[in-house]
């Protein structure tokens, strides 16, 4: 073998260890953070199980005590079955806060689910926008884009909303994807013609068309993700619901 074959070769290792080194720590970090969001998931449950027994005196409902506890932030909860997705909510005063913290408050690439700083949880806008990243795992909103397909969205057009003061079921109406060039991030609209030229539009671009009727009385929940289908840098996956009280 020659000095430059040997070269090359070491040249070949060295890069195949670094990618190697690279991999492992993603590995490492995507199980981390499954770790730590399954601890708050314990708590949660153990809290719902317990909360049946107790009669709270704050405006807080039982189940969210112990939550806020650990974060003072956390806002609700968001569970959708057939997927990832059961996580606790957070909400700061901007929208960058919890894109690389979890409820920890500790970096991470995964973020956190968290609320629009614009929304009150507490007394709902007519919309709750909702953001999480779309993690390769499929952590996260992750396995959104699962709605994307027909026989999927089928079988799963609700899920649940919990937050501090309510419970809320969703029954989805709209799912679709997009660039930030289109604007659904509204919180709140000026006149009721406003909000359903809107809700009209946003149903009108659903991927899967649904005969769901949405009033101007009704309030909606919007998911949103980055996503590449349309642009890798400006792409958005959204999906909305409707919401009622339970």
């Amino acid at each position: 073998m020659s000095w430059i074959q040997k070269i090359v070769l070491l040249a070949c290792l060295a890069v195949f260890l670094f990618s190697l080194i690279k991999l492992g720590g993603i590995g490492f970090e995507y199980v981390q953070s499954e770790q730590v969001m399954k601890e708050i998931q314990e708590q949660y449950k153990d809290s719902v199980q317990e909360s049946n027994a107790v009669t709270s005196k704050y405006p807080v409902r039982p189940q969210f005590q112990s939550l806020l506890h650990t974060n003072p932030n956390i806002v609700g909860w968001l569970s959708i079955e057939n997927t990832k997705i059961d996580y606790p909510i957070l909400q700061s005063s901007d929208n960058s806060h919890y894109l690389n913290r979890n409820y920890k408050e500790d970096k991470s690439k995964s973020g956190s689910i968290f609320m629009d700083f614009r929304n009150d949880a507490e007394s709902l806008d007519r919309q709750t926008i909702i953001y999480g990243h779309q993690m390769k795992d499929g952590s996260m909103f992750g396995q959104l884009d699962r709605f994307l397909d027909e026989d999927f969205f089928s079988q799963n057009k609700e899920f649940q909303f919990d937050t501090v003061a309510e419970s809320y079921k969703v029954e989805i109406f709209s799912v679709y994807v997009t660039t930030t060039d289109f604007n659904y991030i509204e919180t709140d609209f000026s006149t009721d013609e406003a909000y359903m030229d809107y809700v009209d539009v946003i149903k009108e671009k659903s991927k899967i068309p649904t005969d769901m009727e949405v009033t101007k009385k009704d309030n909606i929940i919007t998911l949103s993700t980055c996503n590449t289908l349309q642009d890798p840098e400006d792409g958005r996956l959204v999906l909305h619901g409707k919401l009622t009280k339970t």
